[in-house]
């Protein structure tokens, strides 16, 4: 049985992505930050599913200490993973910080998941045919990765924070692609569209909910939102394209910025310090 794990999978995409990979026969590793979300998330799986099977991790992005702790947890448990899907997506209306201190967009967006795909990467390696899928966004084409200032901490807008945060995704699956060359592990990168869930509501205050209420006929459901992500997955038709982004399953071009060598190489260089890895 294959495995995959699934940052953000309570909800929207990430769980209507964990439902079809555990009917297609996988067992899915489901990674949620809020325990009573991801338990009610797992419970409708197993309704659900005809197929396959899934557990719930915790594992809250905006928190190194916690990332180190799922990822032990998932490597003690399985010596192979087939298929990492990094999800999971913030949006912060107002500048607010991650535990460690990082601004929270290229916090949890950048940053949480490239430690935790490289702790997972020896079980990755250990797979025949090993996939990491990165949830990106159209909104890398506006992004700028603020080398002197990736936190934020002058001139912050949501706009800016989430670009730098989406095109991080891609200048990081860029150089990841580059160190894994030769391997067997493939590297896909995707914009989902534009998808109806909480991403960017503040649970607390309701921030964003107008917006989403105004826009919802033109979104797409999260499985739809899912499609491109499955399709990485599960297609036998892609080991091909190693490194390449993808929109509605076809190959897109991506901006001038995330074809830089030498951002993506600093922006690793960057991040291994901020992670400590």
């Amino acid at each position: 049985m294959k495995i995959a794990v699934i940052t953000g999978a309570n909800a929207g995409m990430g769980f209507a992505t964990s439902l079809i990979l555990a009917n297609s026969g996988m067992h899915v590793v489901m990674l949620s930050r809020n325990e009573e979300r991801g338990q009610k998330a797992l419970d409708q799986i197993n309704i659900r599913k005809k197929n396959g099977s899934a557990e719930l991790v915790l594992c809250n992005l905006a928190s190194l200490a916690d990332i180190r702790k799922a990822a032990d947890e998932i490597n003690t448990r399985y010596e192979r993973i087939d298929v990492l899907i990094n999800n999971a997506g913030v949006v912060s209306p107002k500048r607010e910080e991650t535990q460690d201190g990082f601004e929270m967009q290229i916090g949890v967006n950048h940053l949480g998941h490239f430690l935790l795909t490289n702790l997972l990467l020896p079980a990755i390696s250990q797979s025949k045919d090993g996939r990491i899928i990165i949830v990106s966004s159209g909104a890398h084409k506006w992004g700028r990765f603020y080398k002197e200032d990736p936190h934020l901490h002058e001139g912050y807008n949501v706009m800016k924070g989430y670009g730098q945060s989406k095109l991080c995704n891609l200048l990081f699956a860029k150089e990841l692609t580059t160190r894994l060359k030769d391997t067997n592990i493939s590297v896909f990168t995707l914009h989902p569209g534009a998808v109806s869930t909480e991403l960017g509501v503040d649970r607390k205050t309701g921030l964003g909910k107008a917006v989403h209420n105004v826009f919802r006929p033109i979104f797409q459901t999260p499985r739809e939102g899912a499609d491109t992500a499955i399709y990485l997955a599960l297609s036998n038709k892609v080991s091909d394209k190693q490194g390449h982004y993808f929109v509605n399953r076809k190959t897109e071009k991506t901006s001038v910025q995330a074809k830089s060598n030498g951002d993506a190489l600093r922006l690793w260089n960057w991040s291994e310090k901020q992670t400590l890895l």
